[in-house]
């Protein structure tokens, strides 16, 4: 019985990617934003001693990525839907082609701006842009159709509310990972 479960449970992310995938035909402004509770509580997310202690032993004990990696980005991804709980927070280096661009939106931690990669095999996933802190032009700096790097921190609260954020030069007391996201070449940071 409990491998039924986490095979129900397995298809369902998968469900959940296609149809995160499948939203992206909807209009930006038609679309429903989902952010994960880090972003809600703004930036600077304040966690318990523990947490903040094995986010900063995860981040320090997994060496950055010099290259894209989407096959480790895809196996991570794999695992996070496998586990039940909370999932650690992990260093992903990915490439790819920008398959939407959503329109900039303020929360509580600032003006964000978001949009999709495809990193193969059928997955796409959310990039989260702090565009006060990133020194970029104006929102959108990213079209369709471009090939993109990015470096940041993976997050997965669920299969719903999943990306990649902390693509700025800044780093956190729970983040000491300098992001970036290269344009067709051009640094972001």
């Amino acid at each position: 019985m409990a491998a039924t479960r986490w095979h129900i449970r397995g298809v369902m992310g998968l469900a959940a990617v296609l149809a995160v995938q499948g939203a992206l035909m909807v209009p930006a402004e038609a679309r429903r934003h989902h952010h994960h509770r880090r972003e809600q509580a703004g930036e600077e997310y304040q966690q318990s001693g523990s947490e903040k202690d094995n986010a900063q032993t995860q981040a320090i004990a997994s060496p950055v990525p010099e290259t894209c990696d989407d096959r480790k980005f895809l196996a991570d991804v794999e695992a996070a839907e496998g586990r039940q709980g909370d999932q650690p927070d992990r260093v992903e280096h990915v490439c790819g082609r920008v398959i939407a661009v959503s329109a900039s939106k303020r929360t509580r931690s600032g003006l964000h701006g978001y949009f999709y990669v495809d990193v193969g095999n059928g997955v796409s996933i959310r990039i989260v842009s702090d565009l006060d802190r990133m020194s970029a032009p104006a929102w959108p700096w990213v079209a369709k159709g471009d090939q993109v790097d990015v470096l940041g921190r993976y997050y997965y609260d669920n299969a719903r509310s999943q990306g990649i954020d902390w693509t700025h030069h800044g780093t956190g007391r729970t983040w000491p990972v300098a992001g970036y996201v290269t344009v067709n070449g051009t640094r972001y940071q």
